[in-house]
């Protein structure tokens, strides 16, 4: 079973995708529409310089002053995350991404309906209503996300510990019959974090969170070990762990059998 945070694609491959947190979303947006209000300051400028030099009338700059808002807070931010598939500034320093609730890359459409709702809840109304759709959000999604089909990635995923754990011996005839596949990767991943930290933890602590993480998993292993908790989380993620990488070497051993049949040209094709 895929969790909030996990998207199946068709070839049911579970891709764990971890929405931007709704404080880096708040920095983020704060600083791309800091950067808007500015550009906005610099057209406005311009605008009043050359209405005081006469180059054009009041009813022109008042129209000028119109354009100058629609290109600061719509035409620039649609331009900008369209280009680039999701990204700004306040984006970039944050490390996240727009990107479509299915995964893939935000278009034109997408950019354009985050923008014009973001004109009425960013602008409008100072950002109040932009903050409490965020709070009421799973993933941090303001209303233009909401309608445009949407959310903030994550791409500054935490740095991996070198912490590497065995299969204990005396689980070894176990290790080679045990089916963990079905463990959802949003688990293996807390397992694996609850494995680098636990030095760090109090006895009680480790004890209360092994047997969570133990009783989490044990629908998905099968058969299961007779051990203690904490021995059971060492064991799955170290036979997971050891599987898919077998699985990645025999992947590539294929590619590299194959690699003479796809790089070389047909039998007396003409060599260029």
């Amino acid at each position: 079973m895929a969790s909030d945070d996990e998207l199946v694609t068709g070839e049911a491959v579970g891709l764990d995708l971890r929405p931007a947190p709704f404080v880096l979303r708040l920095l983020g947006a704060l600083i791309d529409y800091v950067a808007y209000v500015l550009g906005l300051v610099g057209l406005v400028i311009v605008i009043s310089l050359a209405n005081d030099r006469g180059l054009i009338d009041g009813a022109t700059s008042q129209a000028f002053l119109v354009a100058a808002v629609a290109i600061a807070f719509i035409v620039a931010p649609t331009a900008i995350e369209t280009a680039t598939r999701g990204r700004s500034l306040g984006k970039v320093i944050i490390g996240a991404r727009v990107i479509r609730l299915d995964g893939g890359s935000i278009g034109f459409r997408h950019a354009l309906t985050r923008a014009l709702v973001g004109l009425l809840e960013v602008v409008g109304t100072t950002g109040g209503l932009a903050v409490i759709v965020g709070l009421l959000t799973s993933r941090s999604q303001r209303l233009g996300d909401l309608l445009a089909g949407t959310y903030a990635l994550n791409e500054r995923l935490p740095r991996e510990s070198g912490v590497v754990y065995a299969v204990p011996p005396a689980l070894a005839g176990w290790a080679m019959q045990a089916d963990v596949a079905r463990l959802p990767d949003s688990l293996a991943r807390r397992m694996a974090s609850f494995l680098r930290q636990a030095a760090k933890m109090t006895p009680e602590s480790r004890i209360r969170v092994a047997i969570a993480l133990a009783t989490e998993a044990s629908p998905y292993v099968a058969p299961l070990p007779a051990t203690d908790p904490e021995t059971f989380v060492v064991a799955v993620q170290a036979v997971r762990r050891d599987r898919e990488l077998r699985a990645l070497q025999s992947e590539r051993a294929g590619l590299a059998r194959l690699g003479p049949a796809l790089d070389g040209a047909p039998v007396g094709f003409p060599r260029r």
